[in-house]
């Protein structure tokens, strides 16, 4: 059966990890960034799932998540902008957004489950996929098997920077994610994709370390090696 983007159980609760002190004989394990931010008990990160699909609910959920916010911060342009998140259980597919539905009516529900051929095989299939997307996405999925989800919106500030063909300036402590190899500048950039050869060229300049991409005057695009879109969200917001 196809994969649902619709949970079937209710998504499980996460406990705190316990810190080890360490022995003279065990010294302390090294701390995740988390555990090293929090001061005493510390915050719940990604929860571990017993299931593929209660993980792919948990991702659906958050990848909806991202979609609002992004249409609260302004980053709608007609049909344009997507969001692709790599299914867990079948990693040669992944999630993408209907084409021609606002931002901030997106659920979970809604998310297709496209493959490498452009074939729809999961999730809503009662609407089309974005052509042009597709064929960014599945590049990037495919060159880089690393990323688990990938974006590309339309917001005024990345449209304008991307006149400039530069790449972001290493001015505050923020910016510092897109660092060196982090980031590139796609010079040859010639409107909306329709052909698979610019798909694969971009993907190619995004190269094997990028996280942020420049399309010279269009806009950005941003992927993530994380199992979710909140840091992609966050970085590109």
């Amino acid at each position: 059966m196809a994969p649902s983007a619709i949970p079937s159980n209710p998504i499980p609760s996460t406990q705190p990890k316990n810190l080890s002190s360490g022995t003279p004989n065990e010294p302390s394990k090294e701390l995740t960034p988390l555990q090293a931010i929090s001061q005493g008990t510390c915050l719940p990160g990604i929860p571990l799932f017993s299931s593929f699909d209660k993980q792919r609910a948990f991702m659906l959920s958050h990848m909806a998540g991202a979609f609002r916010v992004f249409a609260r911060k302004g980053f709608t342009e007609g049909m344009s902008g997507h969001i692709s998140v790599r299914d867990p259980e079948n990693s040669h597919t992944f999630w993408t957004n209907p084409l021609g539905k606002h931002f901030a009516t997106l659920t979970a529900a809604d998310m297709i489950l496209v493959d490498y051929n452009g074939r729809a095989i999961g999730g809503n299939t009662s609407r089309p996929a974005n052509g042009a997307g597709f064929l960014i996405h599945s590049a990037i999925h495919k060159a880089r098997p690393d990323v688990h989800a990938a974006c590309h919106m339309h917001g005024k500030a990345g449209k304008a920077w991307s006149a400039f063909a530069r790449p972001l300036e290493m001015l505050n402590q923020d910016v510092c994610y897109f660092y060196g190899e982090a980031q590139a500048v796609y010079h040859e950039f010639g409107g909306i994709i329709f052909s698979e050869e610019e798909g694969l060229r971009l993907a190619a300049s995004l190269g094997s370390k990028g996280k942020g991409l420049i399309l010279r005057n269009h806009g950005l695009l941003v992927s993530c090696v994380l199992e979710h879109a909140d840091t992609m969200r966050y970085w590109i917001c």
